[in-house]
């Protein structure tokens, strides 16, 4: 009875395989053994049930675990076998389900991601979300109207609904997205008129205010929180020290390919906002944290990005996890969570303090705009006091 309790019925020829499968997503050995056994107990289930194996789809997945929490002292958890499912479907052995037809709205908004990766180079998140301002606003419209009825009205009075509930930053936000949008729509000929142009600019002014600061010892602070000792540790340092010291953009970290470090070089290929593509100088102790990363912590895959997850499945960090490193690093120093962005905020003031010229600092940070990197020299106080006339009627 032991023996036939642990056979696999009808999954038996996909043992070693899934088994082989799971290994390489970096799943440990013990996890591999138990989800060994839930390939097991879901195939004797189809055995004694009749079922083929090309039938499972996740209806069926629901009916068996719904089977093992009621006639056994161990339920089996639905991501498991949910697992299982998917590296049939990968076999072949089981469909892929048919993709719904999408919705007009749907099929609208993949023609727009696609002009604007084709047409305009926008970088994924840009393009995220200029869709999610998208998909409220026609989401919103009459489905029985036509794209092509939209006027400016329409337009108006959506953005002063958004302009209500969020801040001003926000609002101009909307304002591009829309702007995109109504673009879109009239180069494309779905609209006659380019209301882009009728879309009213939000009031509010640039540069009103200090860059935030972050001193040197609180991102010394922050690289000094990483735990070496473990793998997780090490991934981690390497990244803080690319924001902290190159200034890397999250999405560039993430990007960041096997290829893209030229070891004899010295260099580093950054792809950046808009498709540009840049080398940068690698200093030595960002290659040294890339190196002990590389050689002793990152798991083998065979992906070619730089930096993965540290736990199964094994797959390419998104650019949103820099962010929740940064903020886990920031409770470990015991420092106010700050973002990624705010240690690229800190090497260009880091930089101003030790005189480097605004030109060399907007080369560093990849601006296209010597404005965008202007906003720095008001960090400066001490050096702006030497340059400003006093104010009429008062004394220096």
């Amino acid at each position: 009875m032991a023996g036939s309790r642990r056979r696999p019925g009808v999954l038996a020829p996909f043992v070693e395989g899934f088994g082989s499968t799971l290994l390489s997503r970096g799943y440990t050995p013990g996890s591999v053994r138990n989800m060994l056994k839930v390939l097991g107990q879901l195939g004797r289930w189809l055995e004694d049930t009749g079922i083929d194996p090309s039938e499972l789809d996740l209806g069926l997945v629901d009916a068996f675990c719904e089977y093992r929490r009621a006639g056994w002292r161990r339920p089996v958890e639905r991501r498991s076998a949910e697992l299982v499912l998917e590296y049939l479907i990968g076999r072949g052995v089981v469909p892929r389900s048919p993709c719904p037809t999408p919705s007009v709205l749907e099929g609208l908004l993949e023609v727009f991601r696609g002009w604007m990766v084709e047409e305009r180079g926008l970088a994924e998140p840009t393009i995220v979300r200029y869709l999610r301002t998208a998909r409220i606003f026609l989401g919103q419209r009459d489905p029985a109207a036509a794209v092509s009825d939209l006027d400016g009205v329409e337009v108006n009075r959506f953005l002063l609904a958004e302009a209500r509930r969020c801040s001003v930053g926000a609002a101009k936000g909307r304002v591009a997205e829309l702007r995109a949008l109504l673009r879109f729509l009239f180069a494309t000929g779905r609209i006659p008129v380019q209301l882009g142009a009728a879309v009213p600019p939000v009031a509010g002014w640039r540069d009103t205010g200090l860059v935030p600061r972050l001193s040197p010892e609180a991102v010394q602070g922050l690289l000094d929180s990483c735990d070496r000792a473990t793998s997780m540790g090490v991934r981690d340092h390497a990244i803080l020290m690319l924001l902290a010291r190159l200034g890397l953009r999250s999405i560039e970290i993430a990007r960041l390919t096997l290829d893209d470090v030229h070891w004899r070089q010295g260099e580093l290929t950054v792809r950046g906002k808009g498709g540009g593509v840049n080398r940068m100088p690698l200093p030595s102790e960002v290659g040294q944290a890339l190196a002990a990363y590389l050689a002793g912590s990152r798991p083998t895959s065979e992906f070619r990005q730089v930096f993965l997850t540290c736990r199964a499945p094994l797959r390419p960090i998104p650019a949103a996890a820099v962010g929740d490193i940064v903020r886990h690093a920031c409770r470990v120093a015991g420092l106010p969570e700050v973002g990624p962005h705010r240690l690229r905020h800190a090497l260009a003031t880091a930089m101003v303090a030790r005189g480097v010229p605004i030109t060399a600092i907007s080369q560093v940070l990849r601006h296209r705009d010597l404005a965008t990197t202007a906003l720095y020299a008001k960090v400066d106080t001490e050096a702006l006091r030497t340059v400003a006339r006093p104010w009429p009627g008062t004394a220096r």
